[in-house]
C-alpha cells in the first residue's frame, strides 16, 4: 500500500491537530482492510469512534490515502438534513483546497451533479455527497447504472458517516417490522456497481446488536448488518467523552464533581409552553418557576468572564464560548425559552447598569459555584471585583447573543467555513431542538441546558445530544456545567454503562459479542432477542460492578424495625458467628428473601427521578449464580453499626449519599472472594433522624457484580422494549 501520495500526505502536513502515529495507524489498517476485504451493504467495514472525537477526521484522512491507492470516486453518505449536507461539503472542499485549486479534484452534490461527466472529469478524483433521503439515494442508484456517467465500473468508496440504526436496521410501522431506506438502496447498489467498497463511521454501533438475525420482509430476505472489520479511531487524554460526566462526577477531587446541576420537572413543563402566569417576564430573576435555567445563564456568563480573564492573565489570545440549550422539538417551545432568555439578560443588563445588591447576589452565588471546580484545577482565579466588572462590561457591550437553531436554513445560513456553528459574539446561547441532536459541532461548549424527555430513550440518538462531549482545555472544563432533571441523569448514566461495556467488549474480544439476558413474569432469566431490548432501560452487568439503590427515604420506625429484625434472624440463621467484614456463604434463596425484606423498607424519591429495578437485581443476581459452579450459594457481607447520612454533605453537587461502602474496604473484599460469585453486601444502618433518616435501624443493600461475569445487557419482559 502507497503511504507516500500526495492526498494522504496533505492530510498529514496539514492538519490542524497534527495526526498521532496510533490514528496514522488506524487509517493506514482501514484502507489496506478495505482493499483487501470483501466488503458490501450488509458487511461494511466499522470505523468506531466515540462522539466528537475525531471521526470526520480520520475518514477523511482514509479517503486521502484510498485515493492514492487506486480509487478513484467516494461517495460520503450524511445525515438526511441540508445542514448537515452543507457541513459535510464544506468540511470536505476546505480538507481537499489545493487538489481543487488543482483541478484534479471535484467535489459534488448528489443532486446538484452535471447531466453526464467528459472523459476528462472523469479523469479526476471526484467526492459526492449523498444524503440518507429517498430522492438522494435513488439519484445515486441512477449514477451507478446510467452509461452516460461511465462511474459503474470506478473503483469506489462509499463512507456512510454517522451510520446508526437509522442507516443499517429495520423499524416499525403499524406493528410491522420494515428495512429502512438505505438499507435498501446499499443493497441495490452493491448488485449494480462493479467495484465498491463500504465503509460505516459511527460512535453509536448499537445497530450491529438490535437487529434481528435475519427477516423476511414482502417475500425479501435482508440480513442484518455485521462488519467485515472494526478498526477504533484512537482518542487521546484531551478527549471528554460520557466517563467524565457520569464517572468522574462522583469524584470529590475531580472538577467533574462540581458539573451536575439538578432541574427540575416543574421548570422543564414551565419552559415548554408560553403561560406568562407561569413565568412573568418582567420578574425573571426573582421568579420561582425557572431557578435552573437562571442559575444556567448566570453561570455562562460568570464563567465565560472568568475564563477571558484567564486569558489574558496567561497573555493568551481571547476565546470565544457557547452554552445549549436543548429540552424540546417544538420550535414554539424555543421561541419562548428565547423570550425568557432575552429576558433574563435584559433584566441582568439593567441591574448592572444600577449595580443594584440582586445583581451583586447573582454574580456572587455563580462566583462561589464555580470557585470551587477552577481552584480544584489549579488554575488561576480573577477576583470577584475583577469578575463583577468583566461581567458588566459583557453585557453593557452586547458581547452575549441568543439565537434559535430549529430550521435547516437558520442552521446553513450560521455554518462558518470549516462547517461549524458559527460563534459571532465573545458569548453565544443556542436554542434549538431535532436539528442539533448529531453531526453538528458547536465550539467552547461550557454550558449544557438538557431536558429531552420522551417516553422511550432511544440510546444512539440521546448519547448523540451530547454536545458537550469533545476535545477541550481544561480550564474550559472547570467552568462547564451540565444541566437536566434527575430521571433524565439517570437514564443518560446507563447509557454511559452499557456504551462503556459494549465498546469494551467490543475492543477486546469483537467476535465474542455481549450477552442480552431477559426476567420474564415467572422468575427465569434466559437469553432474548437484542433488537427486543431499549438499553436505557437496562442493567448492565460486567465484573464487580455496583448496583445500590440510591435517593430514598425508609418507611416509618414500625414498619422499618419490624423489616430489620425479620432480615436480623435470616441472617443469624444463615451464619450463627454474627456479622463480620469478611464474605461468607449464604443460600442464594435466603439472599432474595433479604432484597425482597429490605426493600419493603425503602420508599425511592420517585418525585425526584430516583428509581430502582429490585426485580432486575434479582434476576442478575441469578443469572450470575446460575454461571457459577456454585448456583445455590453466593457470598455475603453482614456489615452492623453504619452511620451514614441520608444527605450529601454541603458543597455537594449530588443530594444523597450513594457510598456507603468504599472501594479500599468492601470494594476489595468483593474482589477478593466475589469472582465466581455476587458479593451481597449489607449494611445495617442506625438511620438516626439526626442523619435525616426516620429514626429507625434499616439494611442498605448492594451487590457486587461477580468478577468472571461476560459483559451483560440484562432487561426485564413486564416492560415494554420493544424499538
Amino acid at each position: 500500500m502507497n503511504t507516500n501520495g500526495k492526498y494522504y500526505n496533505h492530510f498529514l502536513e496539514s492538519a490542524q491537530f497534527p495526526y498521532t502515529k496510533e490514528e496514522q495507524t488506524c487509517i493506514e489498517n482501514t484502507v489496506l482492510k478495505l482493499k483487501s476485504i470483501d466488503t458490501y451493504g450488509s458487511h461494511p467495514g466499522m470505523l468506531l469512534g466515540k462522539i466528537q472525537s475525531g471521526k470526520t477526521k480520520t475518514f477523511m484522512a482514509i479517503i486521502g490515502l484510498a485515493f492514492d491507492n487506486g480509487y478513484e470516486i467516494s461517495v460520503v453518505l450524511t445525515k438526511g438534513t441540508k445542514a448537515l449536507a452543507t457541513q459535510t461539503q464544506l468540511r470536505i472542499k476546505n480538507d481537499f483546497k489545493p487538489f481543487i485549486n488543482d483541478d484534479c479534484i471535484e467535489i459534488y452534490d448528489i443532486m446538484n451533479m452535471p447531466e453526464k461527466l467528459t472523459k476528462w472529469e472523469l479523469k479526476k478524483k471526484i467526492v459526492i455527497i449523498v444524503k440518507k433521503q429517498k430522492d438522494n439515494l435513488s439519484r445515486l442508484q441512477t449514477l451507478f447504472s446510467d452509461e452516460k456517467y461511465q462511474v459503474f465500473s470506478k473503483k469506489t468508496l462509499i463512507v456512510d458517516d454517522e451510520a446508526d440504526y437509522a442507516s443499517v436496521g429495520y423499524n416499525k410501522k403499524d406493528g410491522e417490522l420494515t428495512p429502512n431506506l438505505t438499507a435498501i438502496e446499499l443493497d441495490k447498489l452493491r448488485k449494480i456497481a462493479k467495484d465498491v467498497s463500504f465503509l460505516q463511521v459511527t460512535a453509536t454501533p448499537y445497530a450491529l446488536y438490535l437487529q434481528p438475525k435475519d427477516i423476511e420482509i414482502d417475500g425479501v430476505l435482508f440480513k442484518p448488518v455485521r462488519p467485515s472489520f472494526t478498526e477504533l479511531v484512537p482518542v487521546n487524554e484531551a478527549y471528554v467523552g460520557s466517563d467524565f460526566y457520569f464517572d468522574d462526577s462522583a469524584d470529590e477531587n475531580s472538577t467533574a464533581f462540581y458539573l451536575h446541576h439538578k432541574l427540575t420537572e416543574k421548570e422543564l413543563l414551565a419552559l415548554k409552553k408560553k403561560d406568562r402566569r407561569k413565568i412573568n417576564l418582567d420578574d425573571t430573576l426573582n421568579s420561582n418557576a425557572i431557578p435552573g435555567l437562571r442559575m444556567a445563564v448566570s453561570n455562562f456568563i460568570i464563567g465565560a468572564a472568568i475564563r477571558q480573564l484567564q486569558c489574558e492573565h496567561n497573555d493568551l489570545p481571547p476565546r470565544k464560548f457557547s452554552f445549549l440549550i436543548h429540552t424540546e422539538t417544538a420550535k414554539s417551545a424555543h421561541s419562548w425559552q428565547k423570550e425568557i432568555v432575552d429576558a433574563l439578560h435584559d433584566s441582568l443588563i439593567e441591574e448592572s447598569c444600577k449595580d443594584s445588591d440582586l445583581f451583586t447576589n447573582i454574580v456572587t452565588t455563580s462566583y462561589l459555584d464555580i470557585k470551587k471546580s477552577v481552584l480544584l484545577n489549579n488554575d488561576y482565579l480573577p477576583p470577584i471585583d475583577d469578575v463583577k466588572k468583566r461581567v458588566k462590561e459583557i453585557l453593557e457591550d452586547e458581547q452575549l447573543l441568543v439565537a434559535n437553531v430549529n430550521s435547516e436554513q437558520q442552521v446553513e445560513s450560521m455554518l462558518d467555513d470549516s462547517g461549524q456553528l458559527k460563534l459571532r459574539a465573545p458569548l453565544n446561547t443556542f436554542i434549538g431542538g431535532q436539528i442539533l441532536d448529531r453531526g453538528i459541532t458547536i465550539g467552547n461548549l461550557i454550558g449544557f441546558f438538557y431536558g429531552r424527555k420522551p417516553k422511550n430513550f432511544q440510546q444512539d440518538t440521546v448519547l448523540q445530544h451530547c454536545r458537550m462531549f469533545g476535545y477541550r482545555p481544561h480550564e474550559d472544563l472547570a467552568v462547564t456545567r451540565f444541566y437536566t432533571e434527575q430521571s433524565i441523569y439517570t437514564s443518560m448514566r446507563k447509557m454511559h454503562e452499557s456504551d462503556i461495556a459494549l465498546r469494551e467488549q467490543f475492543s477486546k474480544v469483537p467476535d465474542q459479542g455481549v450477552a442480552f439476558i431477559q426476567g420474564s413474569t415467572n422468575g427465569i432469566v434466559r437469553p432474548c432477542s437484542p433488537n427486543k431490548i431499549m438499553l436505557s432501560k437496562t442493567t448492565t452487568l460486567k465484573p464487580y460492578k455496583r448496583i445500590i439503590p440510591v435517593g430514598f427515604q425508609t418507611k416509618n420506625k414500625t414498619i422499618t424495625k419490624n423489616i430489620t429484625k425479620k432480615i436480623d434472624r435470616l441472617l443469624e440463621q444463615a451464619h450463627p458467628k454474627g456479622p463480620q467484614k469478611e464474605p461468607f456463604e449464604i443460600k442464594t434463596e435466603i439472599a432474595l428473601q433479604i432484597i425482597d425484606l429490605a426493600s419493603e423498607a425503602i420508599v425511592m424519591s420517585e418525585d425526584e427521578g430516583y428509581t430502582f429495578d429490585w426485580n432486575g437485581l434479582k434476576n442478575a443476581i441469578k443469572y450470575m449464580v446460575n454461571n457459577s459452579t456454585t448456583p445455590e450459594v453466593m457470598q455475603c457481607m453482614w456489615l452492623t453499626g453504619r452511620k451514614n447520612n441520608r444527605l450529601a454533605g454541603e458543597g455537594s453537587h449530588t443530594k444523597y449519599v450513594a457510598t456507603p461502602d468504599t472501594a479500599k474496604t468492601e470494594g476489595r473484599q468483593a474482589r477478593k472472594h466475589g469472582k465466581s460469585s455476587p458479593v451481597l453486601a449489607l449494611f445495617r444502618q442506625i438511620g438516626s433522624e439526626e442523619l435525616n433518616w426516620r429514626g429507625a435501624e434499616f439494611y442498605w443493600p448492594l451487590v457486587y457484580a461477580a468478577g468472571d461475569i461476560p459483559i451483560t445487557i440484562y432487561a426485564d419482559e413486564t416492560h415494554n422494549y420493544d424499538i
